[in-house]
């Protein structure tokens, strides 16, 4: 099976980026995927993107970059999460894991068994090799995203689920469960706390900690923290910023500012 680089890159201890789209078109994907992430995740949750989207795009990001292919599934659900595998991602990360057993869930989804339930038919992602059953539970990257109050108090439990191979933190849902303003670059003493345990337990366990950031900035403070990948927004807010500061310089304006929740 073709290898995961992204869980070469992180086990060699390489801290990668990320890059995030919600734009589903495979022209815009194929340009930014281009660019040196390291991962390029589809968003299915809170992007424009669904399933029928995925092999198209999934095709985009592989074109012309050796960026690992991932998706951030709408939810913990087995039908969702088995097709986005079938259509060839190398990774899922899947929202609002609070608990164990929804962790547990997750792997009987992502995993063939004896270790999950995983149904066979893998359309796109047999074009991984001939032997893509055989160590598509081991090269297949599973994240659970913890992003309220209850996924933190459940951490441990969580993360000792065999099968998930790292934890990723929504800083903005995250905020909002602790009664925050959402935001990529909390400054909440309380929020700060729960993202610094999330990372020291998720190392504990020799797992991955991945963030989502609003800027390069956030995106190295976090790698000082321990986090192994950060994304750096999306494609559609990274369009909106370099766009309004090419207008802003010809008029002599001040650089737009960097979103903060997304």
């Amino acid at each position: 099976m073709k290898p995961n680089l992204l869980k070469k890159k992180i086990a060699e201890g390489k801290n990668c980026v990320g890059g995030w789209v919600a734009i589903p078109d495979p022209y815009a994907v194929e340009t930014y995927a281009a660019q040196g992430w390291d991962s390029v995740t589809l968003d299915m949750q809170h992007g424009g993107s669904n399933i029928n989207d995925a092999v198209p795009l999934m095709t985009a990001i592989q074109s012309n970059s050796d960026a690992t292919p991932l998706v951030r599934v709408p939810w913990n659900d087995p039908g969702q999460i088995m097709r986005a595998l079938d259509a060839g991602a190398m990774g899922i990360i899947c929202p609002m894991i609070n608990t164990k057993a929804e962790a547990e869930a997750l792997v009987r989804s992502c995993r063939y068994p004896p270790m999950g339930e995983r149904s066979f038919g893998p359309y796109r992602a047999s074009q991984y090799g001939a032997d893509y059953w055989q160590k598509a539970n081991e090269e297949i990257l599973l994240f659970a995203m913890v992003e309220t109050r209850q996924a933190v108090s459940n951490l441990e439990e969580i993360l000792s689920v065999k099968g998930i191979n790292g934890v990723y933190v929504g800083p903005s849902d995250l905020s909002l469960s602790m009664g925050k303003p959402p935001t990529l670059d909390p400054t909440d003493k309380e929020v700060l706390t729960a993202i610094d345990i999330i990372v020291k337990t998720t190392r504990k366990w020799g797992h991955i900690a991945g963030v989502h950031t609003d800027s390069p900035a956030t995106a190295i403070k976090r790698y000082e923290a321990g986090f192994q990948m950060c994304t750096i927004l999306n494609d559609v807010r990274l369009l909106a910023v370099a766009a309004a500061n090419a207008v802003n310089e010809v008029r002599g304006k001040a650089p737009a500012a960097q979103a903060k929740t997304y």
